[in-house]
Protein backbone atom coordinates (compact mmCIF):
# COMPACT_ATOMS: atom_id res chain seq x y z
CA UNK A 1 0.00 0.00 0.00
CA UNK A 2 1.56 3.10 -1.15
CA UNK A 3 1.06 6.36 1.27
CA UNK A 4 3.19 9.34 1.99
CA UNK A 5 2.94 8.92 5.94
CA UNK A 6 5.44 7.51 8.35
CA UNK A 7 4.77 3.91 10.33
CA UNK A 8 4.46 5.63 13.34
CA UNK A 9 2.17 8.71 12.25
CA UNK A 10 -0.30 6.32 11.24
CA UNK A 11 0.37 3.99 14.38
CA UNK A 12 -0.24 6.98 16.42
CA UNK A 13 -3.45 7.74 14.72
CA UNK A 14 -4.59 4.18 14.56
CA UNK A 15 -4.01 3.47 18.32
CA UNK A 16 -1.66 0.58 17.24
CA UNK A 17 1.85 -0.60 17.57
CA UNK A 18 4.01 0.52 14.94
CA UNK A 19 5.13 -3.46 14.40
CA UNK A 20 1.60 -4.44 14.01
CA UNK A 21 1.50 -1.42 11.19
CA UNK A 22 4.22 -2.78 9.60
CA UNK A 23 2.94 -6.27 9.21
CA UNK A 24 -0.22 -5.35 7.71
CA UNK A 25 1.55 -2.18 4.85
CA UNK A 26 3.80 -5.03 4.02
CA UNK A 27 0.72 -7.77 3.75
CA UNK A 28 2.50 -10.00 5.99
CA UNK A 29 0.05 -12.62 8.21
CA UNK A 30 -0.65 -12.74 11.04
CA UNK A 31 -3.00 -9.77 11.84
CA UNK A 32 -6.86 -9.90 12.01
CA UNK A 33 -9.02 -8.27 9.34
CA UNK A 34 -10.55 -5.39 11.96
CA UNK A 35 -6.82 -4.34 12.62
CA UNK A 36 -5.99 -4.78 8.78
CA UNK A 37 -9.42 -1.85 8.23
CA UNK A 38 -8.21 0.31 11.28
CA UNK A 39 -4.71 0.97 9.43
CA UNK A 40 -6.60 1.47 5.96
CA UNK A 41 -8.82 3.97 8.00
CA UNK A 42 -6.05 5.65 10.14
CA UNK A 43 -4.32 6.50 6.57
CA UNK A 44 -8.09 7.95 4.96
CA UNK A 45 -7.75 9.92 8.38
CA UNK A 46 -4.43 11.47 7.39
CA UNK A 47 -5.15 11.70 3.61
CA UNK A 48 -8.49 14.02 5.03
CA UNK A 49 -6.52 15.92 7.28
CA UNK A 50 -4.01 16.74 5.29
CA UNK A 51 -6.72 18.32 2.58
CA UNK A 52 -8.46 20.25 5.02
CA UNK A 53 -5.15 21.65 6.49
CA UNK A 54 -4.63 25.01 4.41
CA UNK A 55 -1.62 24.81 5.63
CA UNK A 56 1.87 22.50 4.87
CA UNK A 57 3.97 21.77 7.88
CA UNK A 58 6.57 23.82 7.08
CA UNK A 59 9.30 26.41 8.68
CA UNK A 60 8.36 29.76 8.92
CA UNK A 61 11.44 32.29 10.09
CA UNK A 62 10.04 34.98 11.96
CA UNK A 63 11.84 38.06 13.30
CA UNK A 64 10.21 39.85 16.45
CA UNK A 65 12.20 43.38 17.59
CA UNK A 66 11.20 43.66 20.85
CA UNK A 67 11.80 46.02 23.76
CA UNK A 68 11.40 42.86 26.62
CA UNK A 69 13.12 40.22 24.95
CA UNK A 70 13.06 37.95 28.15
CA UNK A 71 9.33 38.34 28.41
CA UNK A 72 8.05 38.24 24.74
CA UNK A 73 10.31 34.88 25.09
CA UNK A 74 8.82 33.28 27.09
CA UNK A 75 5.28 34.41 26.07
CA UNK A 76 5.63 33.18 22.23
CA UNK A 77 7.20 29.94 23.37
CA UNK A 78 4.16 28.75 25.54
CA UNK A 79 2.05 29.87 22.80
CA UNK A 80 4.08 27.94 19.40
CA UNK A 81 2.48 24.74 20.10
CA UNK A 82 -0.87 26.33 19.09
CA UNK A 83 0.46 27.10 15.83
CA UNK A 84 0.84 23.98 14.45
CA UNK A 85 1.05 23.00 12.21
CA UNK A 86 2.85 25.52 11.40
CA UNK A 87 6.26 25.44 12.81
CA UNK A 88 7.33 29.37 13.78
CA UNK A 89 11.27 29.82 14.31
CA UNK A 90 11.41 33.09 16.41
CA UNK A 91 14.48 35.04 16.40
CA UNK A 92 14.26 38.39 18.98
CA UNK A 93 16.13 41.36 18.48
CA UNK A 94 16.14 44.27 20.88
CA UNK A 95 14.37 47.22 19.81
CA UNK A 96 16.78 49.63 21.72
CA UNK A 97 17.88 50.25 17.85
CA UNK A 98 14.97 49.37 16.18
CA UNK A 99 16.38 50.67 12.77
CA UNK A 100 19.64 48.67 13.12
CA UNK A 101 17.21 45.48 14.10
CA UNK A 102 15.04 45.88 10.85
CA UNK A 103 18.35 46.30 8.30
CA UNK A 104 19.51 42.83 9.92
CA UNK A 105 16.36 41.49 9.33
CA UNK A 106 16.24 42.64 5.45
CA UNK A 107 19.69 40.31 5.21
CA UNK A 108 18.43 37.66 6.27
CA UNK A 109 16.07 35.15 5.24
CA UNK A 110 13.11 35.74 7.38
CA UNK A 111 9.25 36.00 6.27
CA UNK A 112 8.05 38.06 8.45
CA UNK A 113 8.51 40.82 11.42
CA UNK A 114 6.95 41.68 14.55
CA UNK A 115 7.80 44.97 15.77
CA UNK A 116 7.52 46.91 18.76
CA UNK A 117 8.56 50.67 18.07
CA UNK A 118 7.77 54.07 18.34
CA UNK A 119 7.40 55.66 15.21
CA UNK A 120 9.58 57.59 12.86
CA UNK A 121 9.84 58.68 9.79
CA UNK A 122 12.94 56.46 9.23
CA UNK A 123 11.06 53.58 10.72
CA UNK A 124 8.25 53.92 8.16
CA UNK A 125 10.74 54.42 5.21
CA UNK A 126 12.57 50.99 6.70
CA UNK A 127 9.16 49.19 6.47
CA UNK A 128 8.36 49.97 3.37
CA UNK A 129 11.82 48.74 1.94
CA UNK A 130 11.35 45.25 3.71
CA UNK A 131 9.42 42.63 1.09
CA UNK A 132 7.88 40.96 3.74
CA UNK A 133 4.53 41.32 6.29
CA UNK A 134 5.21 43.66 9.10
CA UNK A 135 2.90 43.50 12.03
CA UNK A 136 3.36 46.10 14.74
CA UNK A 137 2.94 44.86 18.22
CA UNK A 138 1.65 47.69 21.10
CA UNK A 139 2.31 50.67 19.10
CA UNK A 140 1.02 51.23 15.74
CA UNK A 141 2.26 52.70 13.26
CA UNK A 142 -0.64 53.64 10.41
CA UNK A 143 1.79 55.20 8.15
CA UNK A 144 3.54 52.65 7.77
CA UNK A 145 3.00 49.51 5.51
CA UNK A 146 2.42 47.18 8.21
CA UNK A 147 -0.36 44.59 7.49
CA UNK A 148 -1.54 44.21 10.63
CA UNK A 149 -1.57 45.80 14.44
CA UNK A 150 -1.71 43.68 17.76
CA UNK A 151 -1.54 44.47 20.82
CA UNK A 152 -2.27 47.40 23.45
CA UNK A 153 -1.77 50.89 23.13
CA UNK A 154 0.44 51.62 26.02
CA UNK A 155 -0.97 55.50 25.49
CA UNK A 156 -4.40 54.60 25.73
CA UNK A 157 -3.45 51.63 28.93
CA UNK A 158 -1.74 55.29 30.90
CA UNK A 159 -4.65 57.59 29.90
CA UNK A 160 -6.94 54.61 31.52
CA UNK A 161 -4.66 55.36 34.84
CA UNK A 162 -5.32 58.63 35.13
CA UNK A 163 -8.98 58.32 34.51
CA UNK A 164 -8.97 55.93 37.40
CA UNK A 165 -6.89 57.86 39.71
CA UNK A 166 -8.98 61.00 38.95
CA UNK A 167 -12.11 58.93 39.43
CA UNK A 168 -10.93 57.60 42.65
CA UNK A 169 -9.86 61.16 44.19
CA UNK A 170 -13.29 63.23 42.81
CA UNK A 171 -13.03 66.59 43.94
CA UNK A 172 -10.45 66.00 46.53
CA UNK A 173 -6.97 67.48 46.84
CA UNK A 174 -3.89 66.04 46.14
CA UNK A 175 -0.44 65.12 44.36
CA UNK A 176 -0.10 62.29 42.14
CA UNK A 177 2.95 60.44 42.47
CA UNK A 178 4.09 59.31 39.59
CA UNK A 179 7.22 56.28 39.67
CA UNK A 180 9.37 57.06 36.83
CA UNK A 181 12.43 58.44 37.00
CA UNK A 182 13.47 61.48 34.72
CA UNK A 183 15.41 59.61 32.51
CA UNK A 184 11.90 57.46 31.71
CA UNK A 185 10.01 60.21 30.59
CA UNK A 186 12.66 62.57 29.00
CA UNK A 187 15.89 60.34 27.27
CA UNK A 188 16.03 60.92 24.16
CA UNK A 189 16.99 57.50 23.15
CA UNK A 190 15.45 55.08 26.32
CA UNK A 191 16.11 51.70 26.81
CA UNK A 192 13.91 49.33 25.09
CA UNK A 193 11.52 48.30 28.42
CA UNK A 194 11.53 52.24 29.34
CA UNK A 195 10.17 53.12 25.84
CA UNK A 196 7.20 51.94 27.14
CA UNK A 197 6.77 53.66 30.20
CA UNK A 198 7.56 57.18 28.43
CA UNK A 199 4.52 55.96 26.34
CA UNK A 200 2.09 55.16 29.40
CA UNK A 201 3.16 58.22 31.46
CA UNK A 202 2.51 60.04 28.38
CA UNK A 203 -1.01 59.20 27.98
CA UNK A 204 -1.35 59.69 31.54
CA UNK A 205 -0.25 63.08 31.54
CA UNK A 206 -2.54 64.19 28.83
CA UNK A 207 -5.73 62.38 30.10
CA UNK A 208 -4.84 63.76 33.61
CA UNK A 209 -4.47 67.01 32.37
CA UNK A 210 -7.70 66.92 30.46
CA UNK A 211 -9.82 65.92 33.71
CA UNK A 212 -7.97 67.65 36.35
CA UNK A 213 -5.86 70.64 35.08
CA UNK A 214 -4.78 71.55 38.16
CA UNK A 215 -3.84 68.58 39.63
CA UNK A 216 0.03 68.76 40.06
CA UNK A 217 2.13 65.25 39.16
CA UNK A 218 5.31 64.63 41.04
CA UNK A 219 8.04 62.49 39.16
CA UNK A 220 10.75 60.52 41.07
CA UNK A 221 12.31 57.19 40.74
CA UNK A 222 10.51 53.94 43.00
CA UNK A 223 14.23 54.52 44.95
CA UNK A 224 13.05 58.38 45.56
CA UNK A 225 9.55 57.68 46.76
CA UNK A 226 11.10 58.35 50.57
CA UNK A 227 12.62 60.74 49.99
CA UNK A 228 9.85 62.37 48.14
CA UNK A 229 7.41 61.66 50.82
CA UNK A 230 9.40 63.29 53.40
CA UNK A 231 9.13 66.72 51.49
CA UNK A 232 5.54 66.53 49.89
CA UNK A 233 3.47 65.26 52.47
CA UNK A 234 0.04 66.19 49.66
CA UNK A 235 0.62 62.70 48.22
CA UNK A 236 -2.62 61.24 47.80
CA UNK A 237 -2.22 58.97 44.74
CA UNK A 238 0.32 56.77 43.22
CA UNK A 239 0.78 55.65 40.03
CA UNK A 240 3.72 53.09 38.76
CA UNK A 241 3.63 53.17 34.92
CA UNK A 242 7.07 50.64 34.92
CA UNK A 243 5.52 47.94 37.26
CA UNK A 244 9.13 48.00 39.01
CA UNK A 245 8.81 48.05 42.98
CA UNK A 246 4.92 48.14 44.28
CA UNK A 247 6.30 46.48 47.19
CA UNK A 248 8.86 49.02 48.43
CA UNK A 249 7.14 52.05 47.53
CA UNK A 250 4.00 50.40 49.83
CA UNK A 251 6.57 50.03 52.27
CA UNK A 252 8.30 53.74 52.05
CA UNK A 253 4.51 54.69 52.96
CA UNK A 254 4.22 52.77 56.17
CA UNK A 255 7.35 53.74 57.34
CA UNK A 256 6.58 57.54 57.00
CA UNK A 257 3.21 56.70 58.78
CA UNK A 258 1.75 57.94 55.46
CA UNK A 259 -1.91 56.85 53.81
CA UNK A 260 -2.52 57.29 50.32
CA UNK A 261 -6.02 56.78 48.32
CA UNK A 262 -5.50 55.39 45.27
CA UNK A 263 -2.44 53.34 43.56
CA UNK A 264 -2.85 52.14 40.24
CA UNK A 265 0.10 50.19 38.53
CA UNK A 266 0.70 47.58 35.32
CA UNK A 267 1.23 44.70 34.69
CA UNK A 268 0.08 42.16 37.06
CA UNK A 269 2.51 39.17 38.96
CA UNK A 270 2.67 37.48 42.26
CA UNK A 271 3.37 40.31 44.43
CA UNK A 272 1.14 43.00 42.95
CA UNK A 273 -1.63 40.35 42.88
CA UNK A 274 -1.38 39.78 46.71
CA UNK A 275 -0.99 43.73 47.41
CA UNK A 276 -4.66 44.06 45.71
CA UNK A 277 -5.79 41.03 48.04
CA UNK A 278 -4.72 43.39 51.11
CA UNK A 279 -5.84 46.38 50.32
CA UNK A 280 -2.66 48.42 48.98
CA UNK A 281 -3.24 48.75 45.67
CA UNK A 282 -6.41 49.53 43.68
CA UNK A 283 -6.35 48.40 41.00
CA UNK A 284 -3.81 46.48 37.88
CA UNK A 285 -3.65 47.20 34.43
CA UNK A 286 -2.74 44.14 32.48
CA UNK A 287 -2.85 42.61 29.02
CA UNK A 288 -1.96 39.16 28.00
CA UNK A 289 0.62 39.00 25.80
CA UNK A 290 0.44 35.70 24.88
CA UNK A 291 -2.40 36.35 23.10
CA UNK A 292 -0.69 39.46 21.52
CA UNK A 293 2.13 37.26 19.84
CA UNK A 294 -0.06 34.45 18.41
CA UNK A 295 -2.38 36.62 16.97
CA UNK A 296 0.47 38.49 15.40
CA UNK A 297 2.42 35.02 14.46
CA UNK A 298 -1.41 34.06 13.04
CA UNK A 299 -1.43 37.91 10.85
CA UNK A 300 1.95 36.51 9.51
CA UNK A 301 0.52 33.54 8.37
CA UNK A 302 -1.77 34.90 6.50
CA UNK A 303 -0.32 37.84 4.81
CA UNK A 304 2.05 34.82 3.71
CA UNK A 305 -1.07 33.26 2.19
CA UNK A 306 -0.57 30.23 4.47
CA UNK A 307 -3.73 30.98 6.36
CA UNK A 308 -7.03 31.11 5.09
CA UNK A 309 -8.85 34.83 5.52
CA UNK A 310 -8.16 38.36 5.07
CA UNK A 311 -5.45 39.91 7.37
CA UNK A 312 -7.32 41.93 10.17
CA UNK A 313 -5.46 44.01 13.61
CA UNK A 314 -6.35 43.04 16.55
CA UNK A 315 -6.26 45.84 19.08
CA UNK A 316 -6.23 44.75 22.28
CA UNK A 317 -7.78 46.38 25.64
CA UNK A 318 -6.33 46.76 28.61
CA UNK A 319 -7.87 44.81 31.65
CA UNK A 320 -8.59 46.33 34.75
CA UNK A 321 -7.58 44.36 37.60
CA UNK A 322 -9.44 45.20 41.27
CA UNK A 323 -9.30 42.79 44.41
CA UNK A 324 -12.44 41.32 43.15
CA UNK A 325 -11.34 39.28 39.81
CA UNK A 326 -7.84 38.80 39.78
CA UNK A 327 -7.69 35.85 37.82
CA UNK A 328 -6.67 32.50 38.99
CA UNK A 329 -3.13 30.92 37.78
Amino acid sequence: MKHPYRIREIAAQAGLSQATVDRVLHGRGGVRESTVREVHQAIAALDRRQEESPLPSRVFPVDLVVRDRVRAEAALRAELAGLRPAVIRPRFHSAADPLAAMTKVARSRSQGLILQAAETPELVEAIGRLEIPVVTLGTDLPASKRVAHVGLDEREAGATAAYLIEQWLADRAGVVLVLAGEQNVKAASPAPDEATTQERVAGFRAELTSRAPNRRVLVAAPSKAREELAVTPSVRAIYDPGGRDASGVVAAFAAARRNYDVFVAHDLDDDKAELLRVGRLSAVLHHDLRADLRLACLAVLQALGALPGPVRSAPAGVQVITPLNIPMK
